[in-house]
This record gives structure tokens, C-alpha cells and sequence, in this order.
């Protein structure tokens, strides 16, 4: 008998899927969920320093600026806040005033040239030189009420008196005109009619003339004071309601184009004269605003009383200036 082992037969091993169930389809490994991952450090003061941007609102948001007031309303501010004429204003916010300082020197032309057409009445009518330059020295100031030469003495009382800005201003806000006033209102208006005297004693041309670059170089000197950076010295009161309503840049063309009408006009007279007229009007307002420059040295801004003496001293540096040669 045969003793040798049989080798042991091989057995299957149990599989580890039972064999009715089919093999499930891999995914794609991009498919597969990933398990959330710790953010690294520092992430989230990076998310909460990050700025987080406002809804955006249903509703289309104001613009930043108001729209500008068209050029009528700025006329009719300029002739109803500078002259008496029959012009009816329609605004008076801020938007009107920048348009409205813009045309100052639309109002100061009108007078000049009503004043202009007094004297020269006055001349064709047999009067003299001496008495058209009193006439016309007096139309600006029927028509602004006096308010100008008002002013004038008021800021002659308050830079003379030598006291702090705020006694400064209490001086000139009362009625009464003090010694300096006085003084500064003779010595101006005695300029003016001088001056105008002898443009008056060439022509009427030259003294009408004469009168219409006064005007238009006393209200551009307002223009300037207006712009932007200049405050005003009183919450109230016309310098706060114009101080700072004229940008720079619009300042400056005005200014140049105030200077080139004023050479312009006097072409008929020769080569001479326009460069004269463009001299006496850079004058004119190179002395207004030394004079700008001190009170707002000493009174912390403007007032109204500040823009009358601007102007009358603009006007009165203009009609001297252009005696000269």
C-alpha cells in the first residue's frame, strides 16, 4: 500500500465582494467630494481686514455736485445783487452766485455805459468837462444805492481803527461813518471826478470810455474776490453768500477776458492807448487785491462792505491810471 501523502488540494478563498454585487463605476477624481481643509494661518484677519463693498442701492444716487444755474439766472443775480436796474431775480443759492460773479462785469458795463451817456448829455447840452466827470462820478452811485461807496467807508473805519477782527467788524457794521470813512470817501471821489475831468477835457470819447473800464474793472475785481479760498468773514450777509463760489480757473479768464476788452476798446485811439487801457485795467486790479490780501489779513475773510471797497478802489486806480501819458 501506497503511504505517500496527497498534496492538499487548493481551496478558494471567499472574495471580498460577495459575487452578486456588481462593481460600482469609479468617479473622476475631480468628482470626488474633498473634505473641508483648515485655512491657513493668517487667512482670516487677511477676509476681515478686506473691505466689504456696500450693496448696490435700488435707486440711481444723487450726482455730487448740483447742476450749475443756467447763465440767465446768473445775469439777473449779477445786476439784482451789484445795480438797481429792473432786473427781478429768479435764484439766490449757490449755483446762482458762481454764475452771477461770472457776469459782474456784465453789470459793471451796463453802468459805466449809463454813466458814459449822462455826461456825454451833459457835454452835447453846453455843460463842461468838470461838470459831466461829477455826473458821471455820481450814476454808479445812484445806481447801486450807494452801497459801494458805503462799504468803502466802512472798511476805511474798520482798518483804521486798529483793533482785533472781531471789533473790526462790530465797527463796520454800524451805521454811522467814523473820521476814516469821512476822509476816504473825499479823496476817492475827488479822484474820480478829477480823472474823469481830464479824459472829458480830450474827448467825450476818451471820459466814456474812461467810464466803461471803471466799471467793468470794479466788478471783475468782485469776480476775483469770489473765488475759491477766500471765506468769508461773517456767517451772513452778501460775502457769505458769494465768498468762495468761483473757481480759480474760471476767475482767471474773466480777469484776462476783462483786461483784453478793456485794451480793445481802446483801438480807435492807436497802439498808444490799447496798451495804456490794458495797463490801467491790470492795475486796477493788482490794487484790489492788495487791498483784498490786508482785509482778509485782518478780518479773517470778506464782507459785503469789503466788495464795495474793492470796488470803488478798483474803479478809482482804473479812471487815475489812465490820465497818465
Amino acid at each position: 500500500m501506497d503511504t505517500t501523502p496527497e498534496p492538499p488540494q487548493p481551496q478558494s478563498q471567499p472574495s471580498a465582494r460577495p459575487p452578486e454585487a456588481e462593481p460600482e463605476p469609479e468617479r473622476p477624481e475631480s468628482c470626488e467630494p474633498s473634505e473641508p481643509s483648515e485655512p491657513p494661518e493668517g487667512a482670516e484677519q487677511q477676509q476681515s481686514e478686506r473691505p466689504e463693498h456696500p450693496p448696490r442701492p435700488d435707486y440711481d444716487p444723487p450726482p455730487a455736485h448740483a447742476p450749475r444755474a443756467p447763465w440767465s439766472d446768473g445775469v439777473r443775480f449779477a445786476f439784482g445783487t451789484l445795480t438797481v436796474l429792473p432786473v427781478r431775480g429768479t435764484r439766490w443759492d449757490r449755483e446762482a452766485a458762481h454764475a452771477g460773479m461770472l457776469c459782474a462785469p456784465l453789470a459793471g458795463l451796463a453802468v459805466g455805459l449809463c454813466a458814459a451817456a449822462v455826461g456825454g448829455v451833459l457835454l452835447f447840452l453846453g455843460g463842461g468837462p468838470l461838470l459831466a466827470a461829477v455826473a458821471t462820478a455820481a450814476i454808479p452811485a445812484v445806481l447801486t444805492r450807494g452801497l459801494h461807496l458805503d462799504g468803502l467807508a466802512d472798511t476805511a473805519d474798520g482798518l483804521g481803527s486798529g483793533k482785533p477782527a472781531e471789533d473790526a467788524l462790530r465797527i463796520m457794521k454800524r451805521s454811522d461813518i467814523g473820521p476814516f470813512g469821512v476822509i476816504t470817501l473825499l479823496f476817492v471821489l475827488f479822484g474820480q471826478v478829477a480823472a474823469l475831468a481830464e479824459l472829458y477835457g480830450e474827448d467825450w470819447a476818451h471820459g466814456a470810455v474812461g467810464a466803461a473800464v471803471a466799471g467793468v474793472t470794479a466788478r471783475c475785481a468782485l469776480t476775483l474776490a469770489a473765488r475759491v479760498g477766500v471765506p468769508a468773514a461773517r456767517p451772513e450777509g452778501l460775502g457769505a453768500a458769494v465768498a468762495g463760489s468761483v473757481p480759480w480757473r474760471s476767475a482767471g479768464v474773466v480777469a484776462a477776458l476783462t483786461v483784453v476788452g478793456c485794451a480793445a476798446v481802446a483801438v480807435p485811439f492807436g497802439p498808444y492807448a490799447v496798451v495804456g487801457h490794458a495797463f490801467a485795467a491790470l492795475a486796477a486790479l493788482a490794487a484790489a487785491e492788495l487791498l483784498l490780501h490786508h482785509c482778509h489779513r485782518r478780518f479773517g475773510g470778506v464782507t459785503g462792505d469789503v466788495f464795495g471797497a474793492l470796488a470803488e478802489t478798483a474803479a478809482t486806480t482804473a479812471l487815475v491810471v489812465l490820465t497818465f501819458g
